[in-house]
């Protein structure tokens, strides 16, 4: 038991000293300073190298998502940005739209949230050796939703995504591809059984084999002979985060670059 408190309280230092450590950049779009955390490795200079975005829930911050994903512990070869919401209004909570957030859908705000990952795309690849097959997108509740967006609006940009405690109405107008879906079976906010009906919606979409096997603790992979195959974390938690996910997120991407595809023998299982 002392060592699992230890353990706890040392990864808690390491992921609070990681989100202080990351310096924060500036980003003018259509006129708004907007600012996102960092984490660059040494080498995105001279080699390819992967990026991955993480999105802030609604009433959230950089900052506080950076706490919690700690990606770049996860996968510190990884360029990892952690994007900063503006005010908006809440699809769920929030009515008067005095906390950060993301656009809800396609043209709202301006596309104000899409045009700013646009611009931080765009500077990375002027900076760093992006390897552009392998971009990818994650987020929790709010942030689930907008990595959905991201997914429908910018489908062509990511290798794979992984949204959390969100739900997509919009699901089979999606791209086919990779993607880690995350999930508490008794999430009072955003409903388990919204969430469920996006999971199959995109298994459908991808192809998948309608029989999972295990990929990890918790976690069921849905083989798919056209390379799209879906994992489905869920546990029977809320709405909170699962500290449990950044490590499996992490896991699922640096398997799915752009382009790969399932060994034969999964997917015929």
């Amino acid at each position: 038991m002392l060592l699992v408190l230890f353990l706890a309280v040392l990864n808690s230092f390491m992921c609070v000293a990681a989100v202080n450590d990351l310096p924060p950049m500036e980003f003018a779009v259509d006129g708004v300073q907007r600012t996102a955390l960092v984490h660059v490795p040494s080498s995105a200079r001279s080699a390819d190298t992967p990026v991955v975005f993480v999105f802030h829930g609604h009433g959230g911050s950089s900052r506080q998502v950076a706490k919690s994903f700690a990606m770049e512990i996860q996968w510190p070869e990884a360029i990892v940005v952690y994007m900063q919401g503006l005010n908006t209004v809440g699809q769920i909570t929030d009515p008067q739209g005095t906390r950060a957030g993301w656009q809800a859908a396609v043209g709202d705000q301006g596309d104000r949230d899409l045009k700013f990952f646009d611009t931080v795309l765009a500077r990375l690849k002027q900076d760093y050796k992006v390897d552009s097959k392998r971009i990818y997108a994650t987020g929790h509740s709010n942030g689930g939703s907008f990595t959905y967006l991201l997914w429908l609006a910018r489908g062509d940009v990511f290798a794979a995504v992984a949204p959390s405690a969100a739900a997509a109405k919009y699901a089979r107008q999606l791209t086919p591809k990779p993607a880690m879906i995350l999930g508490g079976e008794n999430d009072p906010l955003v409903k388990f059984s919204w969430q469920k009906l996006t999971m199959q919606s995109v298994r459908e979409l991808n192809g998948c084999s309608l029989k999972g096997e295990a990929w990890a603790p918790q976690c069921t992979l849905y083989p798919s002979t056209r390379g799209t195959p879906v994992v489905t974390f869920i546990f029977p938690g809320g709405h909170q985060f699962n500290p449990a996910a950044p490590a499996l997120i992490a896991k699922f991407f640096k398997e799915h670059p752009s382009g790969a595809v399932n060994p034969p023998a999964a997917a015929n299982k």
